[in-house]
């Protein structure tokens, strides 16, 4: 391809895995404690991307109602066998460990998943040999007493697809050049050879993709002279962290590489880890990528939900933190409105009453019209539970108006803002901007993230402006991204509309 558009699929999109099938291109990306999860994108021309829906559409699917903030649904491997799509999964903190899921058509639905028994770790690749026996191919993990968790190289076993059993021992294999955590196995045949990709180095900002190749899809394994074959890393790059990659070929025959990767606004990361493309040429057997550019799409995207439409939840965008959206908000409850029922907290609760969708531009802007009712609720950033903004609205006190509470709360620190406007609906705004270059050497080095209430005369109050590295990868040190909605943190809340409006790039 002659341009590669960069990041491929924004936002919170971490671990893509993409195959190509009849023409058409399908990827998938991991959800961690959110439901839906794994969402599934299509595209005919490896440019414009639709999401056409998400494997699991149920907590039963995946086990997550108690997974931990950032365990939970890791690292899919999508493939394409005997006419049926498969997705391969490991769902940690949860009963279900690995499973496949599989269906006939990728939009949905899928099946319920079997759980692969005495695959004991993370990130597990699905293939097939000559023969037609399955194999999967993991990141072998070590869990002690303590919870600590201890990398044991890339392993593999022969399973049984239909009963969920492992047909072997599992072998070790090659696990890379010996940076830490080896991780992210795929094969693929080519050319006589088994080629086996893998990230190590950690998903920071030593993550790297390498390679070795065998004769036998059991190896034994030899690496490439040149690994790792791509690594990202410094203020030079404009797309760091890369790796975690799967080969596919491209529209014009050509190997593409799609892998995840961040990129920065100011001495941030907001966006969490996306998914990026890079060309691929092979030399001397050896696949070899290019380094991984930016190449923004600069047109803007808008989005506008009408509560007074009941399909508005059937959108597959919409989010929620342990179980569907549909479980937390209902259209038609009163007329023409989304509501919110909570009995969990507010937006930092562990299992909050929160329905969001992913932040996918630098630039964005996030709107909501409220009626509290006889609750508290409004509109939130949550990139975990303890690293959260929101503007709340409840009644006023002296029972006219509104009252509106902006909070910004990360580890051992919260901070408030309050005022009352006039009416009993207002209009709830959260925007990000990246600052200009060339501001002075103190200006905060983050995007600013700016809480804003309109009230029903048209009137705007800016309540706060906060520093957005806070909320972003390095400070929150989470695999997820930001999830932006509307949540409710006492009693029943009543939500009019939901607009996303993002520039900036892609």
């Amino acid at each position: 391809m002659s341009e590669l558009p960069n990041p491929l699929i924004p936002g919170f999109n971490p671990d893509p895995s993409c195959i190509l099938v009849d023409g058409t291109y399908y990827l998938v990306t991991s959800t961690f404690e959110y439901l839906p999860a794994l969402p599934v994108y299509r595209s005919t021309d490896f440019v414009t991307w639709e999401h056409i829906g998400n494997v699991a559409t149920r907590e039963e699917q995946v086990g997550v109602a108690q997974a931990t903030s950032a365990a939970g649904v890791w690292a899919p491997t999508i493939r394409h066998h005997d006419g049926l799509f498969h997705v391969i999964v490991s769902v940690t903190d949860s009963p279900r460990g690995c499973v496949v899921f599989t269906a006939e058509d990728p939009a949905g639905p899928w099946s319920d998943g079997i759980t692969i028994a005495g695959i004991t770790g993370i990130d597990p690749d699905l293939a097939w040999d000559e023969s037609g026996a399955a194999y999967v191919t993991y990141s072998a993990l070590h869990l002690d007493g303590s919870k600590h968790v201890a990398f044991n190289g890339i392993q593999q076993a022969r399973v049984d697809l239909e009963t969920g059993k492992t047909l072997e021992e599992p072998r070790p294999m090659w696990s890379g050049t010996g940076l830490i955590a080896p991780e992210a196995p795929h094969l693929y045949q080519r050319d006589g050879y088994w080629y086996l990709l893998i990230a190590e180095g950690g998903t920071s900002q030593g993550h790297a993709v390498s390679v070795a190749r065998s004769r036998s899809i059991e190896g034994p394994f030899e690496g490439a002279p040149h690994n790792p074959v791509l690594r990202e890393a410094g203020w030079n790059h404009p797309v760091e962290c890369t790796g975690h990659a799967d080969l596919v070929p491209g529209p014009d025959g050509d190997d593409l590489l799609v892998l995840l990767g961040t990129r920065r606004a100011g001495h941030g990361s907001p966006l969490g880890r996306e998914t990026y493309v890079t060309a691929v040429e092979w030399r001397d057997g050896w696949p070899q990528p290019a380094h991984v550019d930016l190449n923004l799409r600069p047109e803007p995207v808008e989005e506008y939900f009408d509560f007074a439409d009941g399909s508005a939840l059937t959108d597959p965008g919409w989010l929620a933190v342990g179980r569907p959206p549909a479980e937390l908000a209902s259209v038609g409850e009163q007329p023409g409105r989304l509501t919110i029922r909570t009995a969990d907290g507010g937006l930092d609760a562990f299992r909050p009453a929160f329905v969001g969708r992913r932040q996918r531009h630098l630039d964005s802007l996030f709107e909501t019209r409220i009626d509290p009712g006889d609750g508290r609720g409004g509109i939130g950033l949550r990139f975990v539970e303890d690293f959260t903004l929101c503007l709340v609205a409840e009644r006023a006190p002296s029972g006219t108006g509104t009252k509106i509470t902006a909070r910004a709360s990360i580890p051992t620190l919260s901070q408030s803002w309050s005022t009352e406007v006039a009416g009993d609906q207002v209009t709830l705004r959260l925007t990000t901007q990246v600052p200009p270059r060339g501001r002075a050497s103190w200006f905060p080095p983050g995007d600013r993230i700016r809480l804003t209430v309109v009230d029903d005369t048209g009137a705007e109050t800016q309540l706060a402006e906060v520093d957005g590295r806070f909320w972003s990868v390095e400070t929150s040190a989470t695999f997820t991204g930001r999830v932006t909605g509307m949540f409710a943190e006492e009693g029943t809340v009543h939500f009019a509309d939901f607009r996303y409006r993002g520039e900036g790039g892609s």
